[in-house]
């Protein structure tokens, strides 16, 4: 955990990109009422642990991250690999804004879209990886999105979804280890890895032949 209570180069970048003031600071934004909590270097959640443990590994260019919400993952991402471009999609209005503002403040290797992970319009093979990290319990059509991924990856998808039941009414889906290899099989990974922490599943899928 970070000594400084804030990812503080992204938070000030959403300040500025709020305020349209290109010299300002955390505080101001406190003062602002600006809602920077998002941006805290609380203790990372075991899977956000893990899945930027793998990407130490892989050393993307690039990465495609579905579904970035309010940022569990994504700000942990950008902290953490301060050279990595990155592309953030999300059916949220407001949180495509909010992560844009970030763009406009100053970090310019961050881009975001509001886009239907089950139908982007991305072209194909567009990113190194692909990240969908709480996504796919909440669609409708999770083999749809899924094998959208596949087909903007480069080399890599990796996934989260939760392993056992919970209260939260917008999980539709609880996925079994087979289940996730026979929806990645057919959206095209040549090789599933499937690895466990707390409460979760984490699948690796290796795009490239």
């Amino acid at each position: 955990m970070h000594a400084d209570p804030y990812y503080t180069a992204l938070a000030t970048a959403f300040v500025r990109g709020r305020l349209a003031n290109p010299g300002a600071t955390i505080e101001d934004g406190l003062v602002a009422g600006l809602r920077l909590h998002k941006f805290k270097n609380d203790t990372l959640l075991p899977r956000v642990q893990r899945v930027l443990g793998i990407l130490h590994g892989l050393s993307p260019e690039s990465l495609l991250d579905v579904g970035s919400g309010r940022g569990a993952f994504l700000w942990p991402l950008l902290d953490t690999f301060p050279n990595l471009t990155v592309t953030s999609i999300d059916t949220s209005e407001q949180r495509v804004n909010d992560i844009n503002a970030v763009r406009t403040g100053g970090i310019s290797r961050l881009t975001a879209l509001q886009m239907d992970a089950e139908r982007t319009t991305l072209p194909a093979k567009s990113f190194d990886v692909v990240t969908l990290l709480e996504v796919l319990e909440h669609m409708p059509n999770p083999a749809a999105a899924l094998s959208n991924a596949v087909s903007l990856a480069r080399r890599f998808v990796i996934l989260s979804v939760p392993s056992v039941p919970d209260d939260n009414p917008e999980h539709i889906h609880l996925f079994t280890p087979d289940q996730i290899t026979a929806m990645a099989t057919a959206a095209g990974s040549h090789r599933t890895t499937i690895e466990h922490v707390l409460n979760h599943r984490i699948a690796i899928l290796r795009v490239e032949a």
